[in-house]
């Protein structure tokens, strides 16, 4: 499969106008033309120089192992432009905030065009606020190119993937890390992650800890912010509580140290 989106590729780099029906061909319904001319187009612009093989895969995207031209392995991730199930996922993280002003949301391949940009700006936003997110590198359409987090062309397990094989002082540790970036995220990024869970948390061989998959974070002012932000803290806390086996704090008290944390923060704004 890696071979044949290498020839995909290298065929649109060499020809500017892409007239080949191959290119029309759909590779595991994520390499339709408009992909490979987005994937072509970043070639050109020296961010990647080739895409090997498929790190995860999930509904929405694949994400694919990649390179820079210098050597650098990278994470390319790429959304399904023909995902109408994915389209109707996403409304709720959408209406109401202002970065997607003006985008048609009947136009599913505009809107996801828009969430792909989205998840760049929420990875910067991030790491200016200190958080442990991957790197962001570019993004065009529905490509988005991150730092791979990963070892030999293997990824890092996610939390979900690790935790049994951790012994109980690890996990232990390994939660307060979750909270701590639970609160960058909110107090200094002022973003609400939306979607946090054992899935969404990666473990790196020295038990330190990345936040993945941020597409879905809104600002702490969108309308259903609040209610996501519940949900984070719920849905960590029902994970080491159930599943890791060690105590936590309530939801009421991790919320109410967040919303402290905002509060002071305000103070100091103003």
């Amino acid at each position: 499969m890696s071979d044949d989106i290498d020839r995909l590729l290298r065929r649109g780099e060499e020809e500017p106008r892409i007239k080949d029906a191959d290119l029309y061909e759909t590779v595991e319904e994520v390499f339709d033309a408009s992909t490979v001319l987005t994937v072509v187009s970043l070639i050109r612009k020296k961010v990647l120089k080739r895409i090997t093989g498929v790190i995860s895969a999930g509904k929405e995207a694949r994400v694919y192992l990649g390179y820079s031209p210098d050597g650098r392995a990278l994470a390319v991730k790429i959304y399904l432009t023909s995902s109408a199930e994915f389209r109707k996922g996403i409304l709720k993280y959408i209406v109401g905030d202002p970065r997607f002003q003006g985008v048609k949301t009947s136009d599913t391949r505009a809107l996801i065009y828009a969430w792909t940009r989205k998840e760049y700006r929420n990875l910067v936003r991030m790491r200016e606020a200190g958080v442990k997110v991957p790197e962001p590198v570019a993004f065009l359409n529905n490509v988005l190119v991150m730092e791979f987090l990963g070892e030999e062309g293997k990824r890092f397990p996610l939390l979900m993937e690790a935790y049994k094989e951790l012994e109980k002082e690890e996990l232990e540790n390994i939660y307060k890390l979750v909270l701590e970036e639970l609160g960058k995220i909110v107090c200094k990024a002022r973003l609400v992650h939306g979607d946090l869970s054992e899935f969404n948390v990666m473990v790196k061989p020295d038990l330190d800890i990345v936040i993945i998959d941020v597409s879905q974070a809104v600002d702490y002012s969108h309308p259903n912010a609040r209610d996501f932000l519940e949900r984070d803290v719920r849905n960590i806390n029902r994970f080491f509580k159930n599943e890791a086996k060690i105590d936590v704090l309530s939801d009421e008290e991790v919320l109410e140290g967040l919303l402290k944390c905002l509060e002071r923060r305000r103070e100091d704004s103003s």
